[in-house]
């Protein structure tokens, strides 16, 4: 299958029209349609219903576009991967988490070191899928993963199981916290009663932290409800929805700790918070002698601060 046939298929369901697809593709109409054609052929079911106008896409055009998507966004994502690994230098550290640690714990665990040092490094802040982080370390995309760990994820299996070498560089707590009413308390809490049910900022399920959360939901009192008004992968993002008054959700306490102590944000209820470690994973056949430098300096350092 020709990767071109996949972009012609996205522009001609954008554009609904053949002749406005091929010249946004820049290719005549006939030539356009022998490919949209060729792809047809190539899968085997009739992607597109002609006799509609605007054109529309059958049960099977449906499916195979959103798939389609998932194919192009793993092409370029490869792409970007193999050209990332080619251009780095042997010198430069790559990283790869999430914006809430580059935020928090990067920023003052690991970017002092980097600085007193004078290394350099290429921070990739993402919003992968959790499983994401360990397959870039696996393939070599990345030197190292800075990531949260708790007993309920179970995603960094594999690096564990493969014996990749980690840091636990510091811990977080994982408080359950709401904007606050103008006499200081929760807008939104939790009733001995259960009999209101709360609205609740989710995670996703391809975030880290939604196992984290469902655990300490499992703590609530059984009579206890609550409904899901928005999921979001990032902790910052939840955060924003929580300053908007949504909902109440869980929030790493160092991205929200200046809120509670001006008070713009409360602790729910602090019996369902749970303890968050901070992992730092490589691979330990690496043979990058600036990461090796890094590395010992951190374990020094997670050393003195125990």
């Amino acid at each position: 299958m020709d990767i071109i046939w996949l972009r012609d298929f996205e522009a001609l369901v954008a554009c609904k029209n053949f002749s406005r697809a091929a010249e946004e593709r820049n290719v005549s109409q006939p030539a356009f349609s022998r490919r949209i054609r060729a792809l047809e052929n190539e899968i085997g079911v009739r992607l597109i219903n002609r006799e509609t106008l605007p054109l529309t896409l059958t049960p099977a055009g449906e499916v195979f576009l959103s798939q389609s998507r998932i194919m192009l966004r793993t092409y370029e994502e490869t792409i970007e991967r193999c050209q990332t690994i080619d251009a780095a230098s042997e010198n430069v550290i790559r990283f790869a988490a999430s914006q809430s640690l580059y935020m928090t714990h990067y920023k003052t665990l690991i970017a002092p070191l980097v600085s007193e040092d004078g290394l350099e490094t290429d921070l990739n802040s993402t919003s992968w899928a959790a499983d994401q982080f360990v397959s870039a370390l696996q393939q070599g995309y990345c030197d190292v993963i800075l990531t949260y760990w708790h007993p309920s994820m179970d995603f960094l299996g594999p690096l564990e199981v493969a014996n990749f070498e980690y840091l636990t560089l510091s811990t977080d707590r994982f408080v359950p916290v709401s904007r606050t009413l103008p006499d200081g308390t929760p807008e939104f809490n939790f009733t001995a009663s259960g009999k209101d049910a709360v609205p609740l900022l989710s995670y996703g399920a391809v975030s880290a932290l939604r196992s984290v959360q469902e655990f300490a939901l499992e703590q609530l009192l059984p009579r206890q409800k609550v409904f899901v008004v928005n999921q979001n992968a990032l902790a910052n993002s939840v955060k924003a929805m929580i300053e908007e008054g949504f909902g109440m959700g869980w929030l790493p306490l160092s991205l929200c700790r200046r809120e509670i102590g001006t008070g713009r944000f409360a602790v729910v209820d602090d019996r369902l918070s749970t303890d968050l470690e901070i992992r730092l994973y490589r691979d330990p056949r690496s043979t990058k002698s600036t990461l090796d430098v890094l590395w010992k300096q951190l374990r020094q350092a997670a050393v003195d601060a125990a």
